[in-house]
């Protein structure tokens, strides 16, 4: 059923991950563009508002004892959790990744010239991401950290040096925008991670590794972007009110 203002496309996913699967067979980005509606994404990809509604209503009455409730975890526990899970994911994945496209460039880049632009997009990426990551643990997390402690202490709180939690946010959104479209472009040029017929099992192995860190970083960005950064605004409000 239609309504004058649906939820985001972020909101959804960020109630039940699984809806995440019916956005990705439109293409529809949930993550870094998880703040547009769904007559918005609709209008834009010519998609049926209520045929989306009803296979995202459809996901979502799935019985399932894997879903896991993100969005209910206190926010210290996520900023742990998006630390030791993804960021690590992040720092263990680009070195062989790095080594197997170097290699398809030398073995396969004269027949695939494309090859060399993935190359070049997944470093910027990797050296970007590193850089990201490192602002995200030295600054926000643990800014998130102390304003769990300081509400569950009701302790005293006093503003950052950076002002205001939304300043670090709006820089980290903004970098994820960009690692989105970065990301776009590989999958793109690499016809969505789909190796051609002469490919080898180093081509294969690369593309099916491109894939699973993209997917990562989709689920990465969602969390923060749709969950933690949402919750963590509201946080601060509340302890500087």
């Amino acid at each position: 059923m239609k309504t004058t203002e649906s939820p985001s496309v972020g909101s959804f996913v960020a109630n039940d991950y699984r809806t995440a699967t019916v956005f990705q067979k439109y293409g529809i980005d949930f993550c870094c563009k998880g703040g547009r509606s769904i007559e918005e994404v609709c209008e834009n990809k010519k998609i049926n508002t209520d045929e989306l509604l009803s296979e995202l209503s459809n996901v979502s009455n799935l019985e399932s004892n894997q879903v896991v409730d993100f969005k209910s975890w206190p926010l210290d526990l996520l900023a742990d959790y998006i630390e030791k899970q993804h960021h690590s994911y992040v720092e263990k994945s680009i070195p062989p990744l790095n080594q197997f496209l170097d290699k398809l460039c030398k073995v396969h880049g004269s027949n695939h010239p494309e090859l060399f632009e993935i190359r070049d997009e997944f470093l910027a990426s990797s050296q970007e991401l590193t850089a990201h990551m490192k602002k995200e643990e030295l600054v926000l997390f643990p800014y998130v950290r102390k304003m769990v402690q300081s509400r569950g202490n009701n302790d005293q709180f006093s503003s950052p040096a950076f002002g205001t939690v939304q300043n670090p946010i709006k820089m980290m959104m903004q970098e994820h925008e960009v690692e989105g479209d970065r990301f776009r472009k590989i999958a793109e040029l690499s016809d969505h991670y789909n190796p051609p017929s002469d490919a080898c099992t180093t081509y294969r192995v690369a593309f099916s590794l491109l894939k699973e860190f993209e997917s990562d970083l989709h689920l990465h960005i969602h969390l923060e972007n749709n969950i933690l950064f949402p919750k963590s605004m509201e946080m601060e409000k509340e302890l500087t009110a």
